[in-house]
């Protein structure tokens, strides 16, 4: 495995923002969007990472990106780095296989969130109102259950501490009714081909988030697409609803660390080498599923 990059530093060259994973380069009218191997549970980033990990999710978005750019424009130019300009090519090493250039867009303050089935915080919220995100749904649906159609379910984007799931109409009233109409319809679009096509690969996507921006007076696609950190997987052949489905996503990370009784608050414990080994098998597992292919030998 390689050395696992936890942080890079690029002397010379503006760091925008330091995410819970990426780290966002400032180049004029393009950023450098470079995902680390930090990985966060419980908006708490852990002080181990996944080898490999950033390089996962880069190759990943990269690829679902191409999939659906023709239901919307999105901010990605390149992962290869003789794309990248003359200031950047001396940290090829820190960069190579986990960056990738993109277009500046002004990022929009909502988390656009589809979910097809029931699961995480969209459970809970049902068991106690029978809703998700002000969205009424039928009575006795089982944890983990498919939903008769995928929901859209926004939240707001949180600096710090977790995000607080909000209705469709308070999006109206923060971006507008026109924008959210159209985030909605392609959000759901974009869900429901991605979800197809998994699903012939073996993998259930049960939810994912997308992040929206405008660029050049444009609604674009921005961040990540369709990653298991931005969404869950489950297998497909051992989903069976009302029990805990195993997952290709940092579900099984979440899963390990309720089971030692941490509280969720900061520090976070360190992974012990097994938890690691098995989060970036499942990593790997999901790439080769919906890709085809291997993490590519020259990255990895």
């Amino acid at each position: 495995m390689n050395r696992v990059v936890m942080q890079t530093d690029l002397p010379g060259v503006k760091l925008l923002k330091r995410g819970k994973v990426r780290d966002i380069y400032d180049l004029g009218d393009q950023l450098l969007i470079v995902a680390s191997d930090r990985i966060s549970a419980f908006d708490v980033v852990m002080p181990n990472g996944i080898p490999d990990k950033g390089k996962i999710l880069t190759q990943l978005s990269r690829f679902w990106f191409e999939q659906t750019a023709d239901i919307i424009l999105n901010h990605f130019i390149s992962t290869d780095m003789e794309d990248f300009p003359a200031n950047i090519q001396p940290y090829r090493e820190q960069l190579e296989g986990r960056s990738m250039l993109v277009c500046k867009a002004e990022p929009l303050p909502v988390e656009c969130v589809v979910r097809g089935y029931l699961a995480g915080s969209g459970w809970k919220e049902y068991q106690q109102h029978g809703t998700i995100c002000g969205v009424t749904l039928p009575p006795g649906l089982p944890e983990y259950g498919r939903l008769e159609e995928p929901i859209f379910t926004p939240a707001t984007k949180a600096t710090t501490g977790h995000d607080e799931n909000i209705t469709v109409e308070k999006m109206k009233n923060l971006i507008g009714t026109q924008l959210t109409e159209k985030i909605i319809e392609v959000s759901l679009a974009i869900y429901q081909r991605a979800h197809n096509y998994a699903e012939a690969k073996g993998i259930i996507i049960a939810d994912t988030k997308f992040e929206f921006g405008i660029y050049d007076d444009q609604l674009i696609l921005i961040d990540e697409l369709l990653t298991p950190d931005s969404s869950r997987f489950w297998p497909l052949d051992d989903y069976e609803p009302g029990t805990t489905p195993p997952s290709f996503d940092k579900q099984y990370l979440r899963d390990y660390l309720t089971e030692i009784g941490w509280d969720k608050s900061p520090p976070a414990p360190q992974l012990p080498e097994t938890v690691v080994k098995q989060t970036r098998t499942k990593y790997l597992e999901a790439l080769k599923r919906l890709t085809g292919r291997e993490l590519n030998e020259e990255e990895a």
